[in-house]
């Protein structure tokens, strides 16, 4: 009975991490025009993740047994890792803001690891550190590809997409956000179920399968806020420069991903829209109050879900099961369902608002 209870979590976690990681990688294209119906982006999206997600073993290994021992993972602490980690999650979704799952359930389990007081800190800083390097990489790529960016387009205004370019331009950005999602498939749906594969309790292909396709349902149905947020509220896109977000996130993060390194996408992606807008002046004042709303939960998310899962865990040590029971109970049911019902109402007043055909 517990064992379904983890992968029906497993699967809901699933589906908030595509509307939150994978969601964000067609933000570029959408900003700028290429792909104006909500609905076509997600679809996309919810595609290429599901096939990244069967090239994600090496993450799933990592977030599996890479940061704290097997020996300590059974069901019952899978439940309340990944419990943490939903509810952290899905309050990002309902604030309509690109968390990053990694940082997320990484932190859940690093709560898990204090508790029993036996953690991989060599492994955690390795991850940690790569926590902070990539986004500065994406930024100062996308910053020194966004003055070439802007040099072409003054010299061929064709390449801003308004002349006989715009159509390979659209395709380009396109395939790139194609790229992101096939990135964020590969690194992100072993956050979900990298857990169950550490506990014995699925192993790895049928856990990748059953992520991958989870993570493809959450972009298609809960992803809407997250890529309006990406897409529009940081800064207006050309679509080269889209497309220089897009080949800049998603080669980082595959490159991560070959390595085995869970990695935050959603910064990735977010640093490098940044240096685009930061090239063009286009972080106007509004701009950077969400940009710091960002900031703020990027850090305190991880920090949430490890205290939370910390203080779980400290309840189920002590025996207190049915007090676990009852928080866990609410936590999931209550917050989950919120979570969900919040996101699909607005998905589908913007659904009518912009036409609504695929």
């Amino acid at each position: 009975m517990l064992t379904i209870v983890a992968i029906i979590i497993a699967c809901f976690f699933a589906m908030n991490i595509g509307a939150s990681g994978t969601a964000a990688a067609m933000g570029p294209a959408y900003g700028s025009g290429a792909i104006p119906n909500k609905r076509n982006a997600m679809i996309l999206v919810g595609a290429f993740a599901f096939l990244g997600a069967l090239a994600g073993g090496e993450v799933v290994r990592t977030i599996g047994s890479g940061i704290i021992p097997v020996s300590i993972v059974d069901v019952e602490i899978v439940i309340i890792i990944l419990a943490a980690a939903c509810l952290s999650l899905f309050i990002a979704n309902l604030l309509g803001i690109p968390l990053s799952t990694s940082e997320v359930v990484v932190g859940a389990i690093v709560g898990a690891g204090i508790a029993y007081q036996s953690l991989y800190f060599d492994k955690l800083i390795v991850i940690v550190s790569f926590w902070v390097i990539i986004p500065i990489v994406a930024f100062l790529l996308a910053f020194m590809f966004g003055h070439l960016v802007r040099k072409l387009e003054k010299k061929y205004p064709d390449l801003t997409g308004k002349g006989k370019w715009r159509t390979p331009l659209v395709v380009l950005l396109i395939v790139s956000g194609c790229m992101e999602a096939y990135a964020a498939g590969m690194n992100n749906v072993a956050n979900a179920v990298g857990p169950l594969v550490g506990a014995g309790l699925l192993d790895i292909t049928p856990a990748i399968l059953m992520g991958g396709f989870f993570v493809a349902i959450g972009a298609l149905l809960l992803g809407g806020r997250v890529l309006e947020t990406n897409g529009k509220r940081i800064t207006k896109l050309s679509l080269l420069q889209g497309s220089t977000v897009s080949l800049t996130g998603g080669s980082l993060v595959i490159t991560a991903s070959i390595f085995g390194l869970p990695v935050p996408l959603t910064q990735v992606t977010t640093s490098a829209i940044i240096g685009i807008g930061t090239v063009e002046g286009g972080l106007r004042l509004w701009q950077k109050s969400i940009l710091k709303q960002i900031l703020k939960v990027w850090i305190v998310s991880p920090l949430f879900s490890l205290v939370l899962s910390y203080g779980l865990i400290t309840l189920f040590k002590e025996g207190n099961y049915y007090i676990l029971f009852v928080l866990l109970s609410v936590l999931i049911a209550t917050g989950g369902a919120y979570s969900m019902y919040q996101t699909a109402r607005k998905e589908r007043r913007s659904t009518f608002d912009d036409g609504g055909g695929i």
